[in-house]
């Protein structure tokens, strides 16, 4: 673009010719008349309105044009624009109103149709994997054990562990809940795990304990395709003379033979937990991609975020200080625990690839699933 000169003639700036003014209000309002539908509207209005458009390009030569020629040419094509723009609008507002006129027509429902058949209903599908996992454990000697939703802070954290810094206790993993007076310090929380009704069984009960918790429990997760805000958890704790980390590893991979058969491939990796020592975190392979996503750009896979992998849950041997703080000698009784996320493993079990489907209410996901036992 040149700079203002007074002496320029604006008869030689091609794209402000007042026939090529009119050819490209022509020719836009044409394309714009021949559009079928709003997609090729939406075309229509980046080649002939968009900031590259003819009309657009010849807009910024004004600029170059000595101040006695800047209006009439401004007029000719602000007018062209005007009724270009004016077009698009006419003709969008009519493309909208025959999209909406064939959809009441393709997806019409007669309400008046007779209905006399009660609908199907069905058992939510985390009952049924409740059911098979008590059923796996019941059959290797344990019990199954409950406890409250809202869990003192001392049974959530301290029996367990966990320092009076630890980040798990920051408002950003756990839920507090607020005292009679209003006080932000009551000292309860919605339970983060349902490790809690391991310790209220081992302050109850005199070893040998072997017991599952399930339940529901709370964090202040994202909710997203691997993740939910409120979750459901199976806790196992054994404790007993002699029990090693080999003991806990056997009943793992026993526990993911039932759940997902023969053919399920895990793995152990360190990790920390405050409450084992050592511990672990036990992963399966992703059922939807089975490992082919990782480091593959063609093959993505959201469910595992092409890692090939997915965190089913956390183990360990229990810290003695947590067999300490129940009444527990340590000198005598050794223990394993873990942890694992009943909604993955119906995720896992029924190749569900987003759990938020879970958490629908759509009452055919229900009728797939509820009816396994």
């Amino acid at each position: 673009m040149s700079a203002p000169n007074k002496s320029y003639d604006p008869v030689e700036v091609e794209a402000l010719k007042p026939e090529e003014v009119e050819r490209a209000r022509d020719a836009a309002l044409a394309a714009i008349a021949e559009a079928a539908d709003l997609e090729a509207l939406h075309a229509a209005r980046v080649a002939h309105d968009g900031d590259r458009s003819p009309l657009a390009l010849a807009n910024r030569e004004i600029g170059a044009l000595p101040p006695q020629a800047k209006a009439d040419a401004g007029r000719r094509v602000g007018a062209a624009r005007g009724a270009v723009r004016k077009a698009l609008k006419e003709r969008q507002e009519q493309l909208e109103a025959e999209r909406d006129a064939r959809v009441l027509v393709e997806e019409t429902v007669d309400v008046t149709l007779p209905y006399d058949r009660a609908p199907r209903g069905a058992r939510h599908p985390l009952t049924a994997v409740f059911e098979r996992v008590e059923d796996v454990f019941v059959g290797m000697g344990y019990e199954v054990a409950e406890g409250p939703e809202v869990e003192a802070e001392w049974y959530n954290f301290d029996a367990l562990n966990f320092k009076p810094d630890h980040p798990a206790r920051a408002l950003q993993d756990t839920f507090f809940v607020k005292g009679a007076d209003g006080s932000e310090e009551s000292g309860v929380v919605m339970r983060t795990h349902t490790s809690p009704v391991q310790a209220r069984t081992m302050l109850t009960r005199k070893p040998p304990i072997y017991i599952i918790a399930p339940g529901r429990t709370y964090r202040t997760d994202e909710l997203d395709a691997t993740h939910l805000p409120v979750f459901n958890q199976v806790e196992g704790l054994a404790v007993d003379k002699g029990l090693t980390m080999g003991d806990l590893k056997g009943t793992l991979d026993t526990f993911a033979r039932s759940m997902f058969g023969e053919g399920v491939v895990t793995r152990l990796r360190p990790h920390f937990f405050p409450f084992t020592e050592p511990s672990a975190e036990m992963d399966l392979q992703c059922f939807v991609c089975h490992g082919a996503s990782v480091g593959n750009p063609d093959r993505p896979c959201r469910t595992c975020s092409s890692e090939g992998w997915i965190e089913w849950g956390g183990c360990g041997v229990v810290n003695p200080r947590v067999l300490v703080a129940c009444g527990i000698d340590p000198e005598v009784y050794s223990g394993f625990a873990f942890g694992m996320g009943l909604d993955r493993s119906l995720m896992f079990r029924n190749g569900v690839e987003d759990m938020r489907d879970i958490i629908e209410g759509d009452t055919r996901f229900a009728l797939q699933l509820g009816r396994e036992i």
